[in-house]
């Protein structure tokens, strides 16, 4: 709407201004800090409207901003970085002409947020050292100097085939991963031409875009060992704690960990990377795991962490799918009784005869490595499209794959599912997932990989389950889920293997799943 009330500054008006006023004007366009302290107002939860008088983190903050063209900072929860934001973004657009801002926050009410307390801003300053508007909406405000400013949520596409000036983002680390990595890619060319970007967030995976943003951020020195003020991505990175905040000390912090837990606190005020959701994997668990390895070699597709030798049994787990580009199959390889991740395979455009063949290959080479003496143990789930698998497996002739095909003891099955292989039910995945959270806590599993990894810190609860994070693949740790009901089957004729696992095969045990599942 048009800017026509008495909160806002006409377009193009023509202010008198008295020595005091000139000298406002002048320090208010050099210095976006004299400008905040002297003509900003907030909205105090407590007081009311006061000064924003800035804390002194939040002075070096701004001074970031505007000292640098590209920043993120990585911040505790409600020390005002948002606000901070949005004062520098006023100043930005009133002092420099024909600018274009995009506000991007993880959501669109948050989007609102900030342009509500920008708008709050505007409203407490004199009219003589703020432009007049020429539109005044929720979503946007249009200067009379031609610089605007609007605010959007973090999708795909936002920002596309804008001419932007300067880009903020809000609470980075919360934005999907995968709308993220496209809305990054999207917005990049518009950095490299000219524009600035600044981040700031509370900090929730640690390899989501803002967790790799930051990590280059961080990486500030040369190729010769020089230090830089800025990383190599050309970020500048800025931290500050809960102490630096003058309303907060231990008595407050030690108040706030009894109120929201350890894991809560030291995500969202110590500002470590634990994932936000309910991961099946205690988070703090998942932020101290080792990230994984790159494979030593490679077969084809198939990537190996370990070397085959010949005095262990070998599981090989197959999570078959369409093949078709969707979910991709996934096979895992798990060493007896060490439990050690070996190898796995994953692909979303292997046909299902295709993902047969690539199991008969891993067992080919496990049998030609470790010797015909070597015990390997394969299987396959059998929902749905397992079908497709079974048929294949027959047409290719079972004894022609190394090892022995195993399935679930048939007094777990019922009678509609007596087809080879393992059928998945709720009851048999959440079995299977307490088993697995035990052993990767417990740290008698060996995972390496770093895919799998990733995917654990995304494996969450949803509804009355788990599943993969929404946007994200769960699919290796399905076909771990399978190698662990076949490592229980295995465990019952290998002595070996049931002393490493019997405490989470004793049917007395009970394991703490996550709230909602007890």
């Amino acid at each position: 709407m048009a800017a026509n009330n008495d909160l806002v500054k006409a377009p193009y008006k023509e202010d008198i201004l008295d020595a005091q006023k000139i000298i406002d004007v002048a320090k208010s366009a050099g210095d976006p800090k004299y400008f905040i302290k002297n003509f900003c107002f907030i909205q105090h939860p407590i007081k009311g409207r006061v000064p924003f008088a800035l804390y002194g983190f939040q002075e070096s903050l701004i001074d970031v901003y505007h000292n640098h063209r590209y920043s993120i900072a990585m911040l505790p929860r409600q020390v005002g970085k948002s606000t901070c934001a949005g004062a520098y973004l006023l100043w930005f657009a009133m002092y420099n002409p024909d600018s274009t801002i995009l506000i991007a926050a993880h959501k669109y009410a948050g989007a609102q947020e900030i342009m509500g307390r920008i708008r709050y801003m505007y409203e407490s300053c004199p009219d003589h050292v703020r432009a007049g508007v020429t539109a005044y909406n929720k979503g946007s405000i249009e200067f009379d100097n031609g610089s605007r400013i609007v605010a959007q949520a973090t999708t795909e596409n936002t920002g596309r085939g804008m001419s932007l000036t300067l880009v903020y983002l809000d609470e980075f680390a919360f934005v999907q991963p995968r709308v993220a990595i496209e809305f990054w890619t999207s917005i990049s060319p518009t950095l490299s031409s000219g524009g600035s970007c600044f981040i700031t967030s509370t900090p929730n995976q640690d390899n989501d875009q803002f967790a790799q943003i930051w990590k280059a951020a961080l990486k500030t020195q040369d190729e010769f060992g020089n230090e830089k003020e800025v990383g190599t991505n050309g970020f500048k990175a800025f931290q500050s704690h809960w102490s630096e905040h003058p309303d907060r000390n231990e008595e407050w912090a030690n108040d706030e960990r009894n109120k929201i837990g350890e894991e809560r606190f030291r995500r969202e005020f110590e500002c470590e990377f634990i994932a936000y959701d309910e991961t099946l994997v205690n988070s703090i668990f998942l932020s101290n795991m080792h990230e994984g390895s790159d494979p030593y070699r490679k077969t084809g597709q198939v990537r190996w962490y370990a070397p085959i030798v010949s005095n262990k049994l070998y599981v090989v787990s197959l999570d078959p799918s369409l093949g078709t580009g969707g979910d991709p199959a996934a096979i895992q390889v798990i060493s007896l009784p060490d439990l050690v991740q070996v190898g796995e395979w994953q692909h979303n455009k292997t046909a299902i005869p295709g993902q047969i063949k690539v199991m008969k290959e891993i067992c080919d080479l496990i049998q030609s490595e470790a010797g015909n003496g070597t015990e390997i143990y394969w299987s396959i789930e059998n929902n749905t499209i397992g079908e497709a698998a079974l048929i294949t497996i027959q047409e290719m002739g079972e004894e022609n794959i190394p090892g022995t095909f195993i399935s679930e003891p048939k007094k777990t099955r019922s009678s509609r599912t007596l087809r080879r292989g393992f059928n998945t039910t709720h009851g048999t995945k959440l079995a299977a997932c307490a088993k697995l959270k035990q052993w990767v806590e417990k740290e008698k599993l060996k995972i390496n990989s770093k895919n799998l990894v990733k995917e654990l810190k995304t494996f969450v609860a949803r509804g009355t389950t788990f599943k993969a994070k929404e946007g994200e693949n769960d699919d290796l740790v399905m076909s771990l889920i399978i190698a662990i009901r076949m490592i229980d089957v295995v465990s019952k004729y290998d002595e070996e293997t049931f002393d490493k696992v019997r405490e989470s095969f004793d049917s007395g045990t009970t394991l703490p799943m996550p709230v909602g599942f007890l």
